[in-house]
């Protein structure tokens, strides 16, 4: 992870410095959740998960709805001042065990905003009751729904295991280029776990420093995701994956997360394969910071970039051989 640090990074990555209110902030919140950390285990998890991921601030502006797309249930946040052509589809976090779509609708709601673009998140369904690829197969679904709406310029984000099908779905809509030639106008991953093997530096060098997560705890959630399957297979983890000819990408993570190297790593191989693709790296931030949106200059500096790519993006038409 140093190596890939201390290249001449210019071109794909940037480090965010923590302002000092920043500081004070991530001080009591480190206070009250590492008492917890590593402890989040199994279809328990879920109520405490959900109640967490509830405490991002409702957005202004931005209304809810439940709905299904392409036979997957989930909700809908819609700006008042969304373009109607212009769609994003959010793939929720939670290690592939956790999480639904109502608890994130605030989070996708600020996101939505920010872009000015209706956002619908769908209730994939989890481990361990459906495994790997059942969750994959619901977002693609979906994606393919949206399309069935005659959305023609969608962006897909996704944060944490919601990054890494977010991260896969891209590749796999690009090179099957979908009915109407509808790929992806480009993707945003939030902490993105990108190999399920968790061979990343730093799952050693940010042991410490991560306030909610030990590798202990994310292998046994990886393996009741997989049950048995390949962690390198490309559809599982976005790293092993063709990365050659996929639309822009943009990753944002925090330098205090057990995950840093699956982000940089990814946006690593994805320069080298030609994509335009770049790392937002913020220091002192853990993951999920982007959820401390109006209570973290970081949070609502990400989201304010992560709006302004998204807004570009879905501004351009990328139809395939258009």
């Amino acid at each position: 992870m140093n190596a890939l640090l201390s290249q001449n990074t210019a071109s794909w990555s940037a480090t965010h410095p923590t302002t000092a209110e920043d500081k004070v902030a991530m001080a009591a919140q480190r206070a009250m959740v590492e008492p917890l950390k590593g402890k989040l285990q199994g279809t328990a998890a879920r109520l405490p998960f959900d109640a967490i991921t509830e405490r991002v601030p409702a957005p202004n502006d931005v209304s809810f709805e439940a709905d299904t797309v392409g036979g997957i249930s989930g909700w809908w946040c819609r700006p008042s001042q969304a373009k109607s052509e212009h769609v994003i589809l959010h793939l929720h976090g939670g290690w592939f065990n956790w999480g639904s779509a109502q608890a994130f609708r605030h989070l996708v709601g600020q996101i939505a905003a920010s872009a000015g673009a209706n956002a619908f998140i769908p209730d994939y369904r989890l481990a361990p009751e459906h495994v790997f690829p059942a969750a994959l197969a619901d977002v693609e679904s979906c994606y393919d729904g949206l399309i069935e709406r005659d959305f023609a310029r969608i962006a897909v984000v996704g944060d944490s295991a919601g990054g890494t099908l977010a991260l896969v779905l891209l590749r796999l809509v690009t090179e099957r280029k979908p009915a109407g030639g509808v790929i992806p106008v480009g993707a945003v991953a939030l902490s993105p776990v990108t190999d399920l093997t968790l061979s990343g530096q730093s799952w050693k060098t940010r042991a410490a420093a991560d306030p909610y997560f030990i590798e202990s705890q994310a292998r046994e959630l990886v393996r009741s995701y997989l049950n048995g399957a390949d962690p390198t297979a490309p559809k599982a983890s976005p790293l092993y994956g063709d990365l050659a000819g996929l639309p822009p990408v943009r990753v944002h993570v925090g330098d205090d997360e057990v995950l840093l190297d699956d982000a940089l790593r990814y946006v690593v191989r994805a320069v080298d394969a030609g994509v335009d693709a770049r790392v937002d790296v913020w220091q002192g931030m853990p993951h999920g910071f982007a959820s401390g949106v109006g209570k973290l200059a970081a949070a609502n500096q990400a989201l304010a970039a992560i709006g302004a790519f998204l807004a570009e993006r879905l501004d351009a038409s990328m139809r395939f051989g258009g």
